[in-house]
């Protein structure tokens, strides 16, 4: 069977994880992603997945049992996207989605993807309310938000799909190409190695933002590809 990688994409939305299959044929498209969740079981635990399965043309069978697979481990399917119209009755037969709340994926999303690896990270099914805290060595991603009064103490960067208003400290370990991005970044204190903001120089407002060092100082600027 053909390597992992090439067989799925795994994506961060704002409901969940979005899984985009890749040429191949269903069997193996579904041992791929079993086969990722047992390796990663702490990434995938409690997850709300959307599938981009194609042009694959599934019938309830195939798509009840893969939603079986999921929910003995945990993992909740909510959503299937698919180019065939036969796929698209099915998963309306099965109650699940056929769009996306918003367009999938985003230049936001695609941004996220290149700006931190998935399998470097730690991930936080959020929302992070007050008196909570995370700290890792590596990167966080939050799933939600991260209200006032909650804490996050990165060695790498920090990326949240929601609002950021609590604390956080990106490269903890003194690393100063780290960034903090956010759907809506308005921190109660961004830190990124020994630099310190309260509010970022921000270009626009009610955006998705990514912090980052530029010439010794914080600034903010558009999430984009």
């Amino acid at each position: 069977m053909s390597d992992e990688s090439a067989l799925l994409q795994t994506k961060g939305i704002r409901d969940g994880l979005l899984i985009t299959f890749g040429q191949a044929a269903w069997p193996d498209l579904v041992a791929a992603l079993v086969a990722q969740i047992e390796n990663q079981p702490s990434f995938f635990e409690g997850a709300r997945l959307a599938l981009d399965v194609g042009a694959n043309a599934l019938r309830v069978a195939e798509l009840s049992a893969l939603r079986d697979q999921l929910s003995e481990r945990g993992i909740s399917l909510w959503a299937v996207l698919s180019e065939s119209s036969l796929t698209e009755i099915t998963a309306q037969n099965l109650g699940l989605a056929t769009r996306l709340a918003k367009p999938r994926p985003s230049e936001v999303q695609q941004a996220a993807a290149d700006e931190i690896p998935a399998e470097a990270a730690k991930w936080v099914k959020g929302p992070l309310r007050s008196g909570g805290k995370v700290t890792h060595e590596g990167s966080v991603v939050v799933l939600g938000d991260v209200n006032p009064g909650a804490e996050i103490v990165a060695g790498g960067s920090i990326i949240v799909w929601g609002r950021l208003r609590g604390v956080v400290h990106a490269g903890a370990e003194g690393d100063e190409n780290v960034v903090i991005c956010a759907l809506e970044l308005s921190p109660t204190q961004l830190r990124i190695a020994n630099k310190i903001a309260v509010s970022p120089k921000k270009q626009g407002k009610n955006q998705p933002e990514v912090a980052r060092l530029k010439d010794g100082q914080l600034v903010a600027e558009p999430w984009q590809a």
